[in-house]
């Protein structure tokens, strides 16, 4: 499958509800679809609005239906009338809101039906080794789409949490993830375009700035490439020219992390999507890198020691290192963001000078 024969029909074509119905009870007769999710988001709206309904009543009764001598009053009619239409269009957006998540549902599996590829609506905690996996708590891929073509490709929506409490902050991701021929050292691509304020990375996790390695041509102004001390050589032959040319044209605007067999692709904003577009660019620029993957499967980390084979004559013969890679290589050293530091302190900073004016000059 590639990006031109992707059949992104099930992402636009008229549904009838009726077929959606029937798909989302099939869904939770499979276990696939989560109450505890249907469950919150109720209480949540139920909450709502009865919140909103004991204040609009409230506001009714003040005023009265009725004046002293018996005669409608027209203000406590009109606000009955008001709080009336409230109710009917919260009720008609929970009805949109509700239908809309089955029919986005009904969508993405039956394209990804089409295309030879498998749907899941929620994965807890996915097991995977790219640094946004390991961040946060509550971590969960939503709309999890997977399959073995080209090679083993998976697209998902990603949120973790960090903090507690009036702290929480929800992060959201999306990742691309290719299956390599065998497992790689531990590089990482920071997309310069997508960084922050002064150039902060949006990165998750800061590197050791001592394992950054420039590279030729004008690849530096679009990637900074990290990868382990003593693996420069290594990657110098996995980032051939063409190689480099591939993620500069079909990639600039992303993230990208190598760790162990695996390659992924970071955004943040959502790539499991109903935009036929941005599926054909999803899987346009997997094409275009796995076209150059091939000659990576034949690297071997000679830091691993070689097996000595015997042979007929008794003389042994050694062998090429076995795949894989050795533990220096595996994983790249934390570094310290000094701009996210000063930024942190500041912020500190800031939040001691509200607590003290609070205080003390009350």
């Amino acid at each position: 499958m590639s990006g031109s024969t992707l059949n992104t029909s099930a992402l636009t074509q008229p549904v009838s509800r009726a077929e959606v119905r029937a798909f989302t009870a099939q869904l939770r007769r499979e276990g696939k679809l989560t109450s505890v999710v249907v469950t919150t988001v109720g209480f949540v709206v139920v909450g709502g609005i009865l919140l909103v309904a004991a204040s609009l009543m409230a506001t009714v009764v003040s005023f009265g239906l009725f004046a002293d001598e018996g005669r409608p009053n027209p203000i406590g009619i009109a606000f009955l009338l008001f709080f009336v239409a409230v109710i009917v269009l919260i009720a008609y957006a929970l009805v949109v809101l509700f239908r809309g998540r089955a029919t986005r549902r009904y969508r993405l599996a039956h394209f990804a039906e089409a295309n030879g590829l498998t749907w899941f609506p929620t994965v807890p905690k996915p097991d995977l080794p790219g640094m946004i996996f390991s961040e946060g708590h509550s971590r969960e891929a939503t709309d999890v789409i997977h399959g073995p073509r080209p090679r083993w490709v998976e697209v998902g929506n990603y949120t973790y949490k960090t903090g507690s409490g009036k702290n929480e902050q929800t992060h959201r991701w999306a990742y691309v993830m290719l299956r390599l021929d065998t497992p790689l050292p531990h590089i990482v691509l920071d997309a310069v375009g997508n960084n922050g304020l002064f150039g902060v990375s949006n990165l998750p996790t800061t590197f050791s700035r001592d394992q950054r390695l420039s590279l030729e041509g004008d690849f530096d102004q679009h990637f900074a490439l990290y990868c382990p001390t003593g693996y420069e050589r290594d990657a110098l032959y996995l980032f051939t020219p063409d190689v480099m040319a591939r993620f500069i044209d079909n990639a600039a605007a992303l993230d990208v992390e190598i760790i162990d067999d695996r390659l992924f692709l970071y955004a943040r904003r959502e790539l499991s999507t109903l935009d036929p577009a941005v599926w054909q660019w999803i899987f346009g620029t997997v094409d275009a890198i796995d076209e150059k993957l091939g000659q990576w499967a034949r690297w071997r980390d000679e830091r691993l020691p070689a097996a000595a084979a015997p042979v007929a004559s008794g003389v042994p013969l050694l062998t090429p290192p076995p795949v894989g890679v050795a533990r220096e290589g595996r994983r790249l050293r934390r570094g310290f963001s000094w701009v996210g530091g000063v930024l942190a302190v500041l912020a500190i900073g800031w939040w001691l000078f509200t607590v003290i004016s609070d205080t003390f000059l009350r």
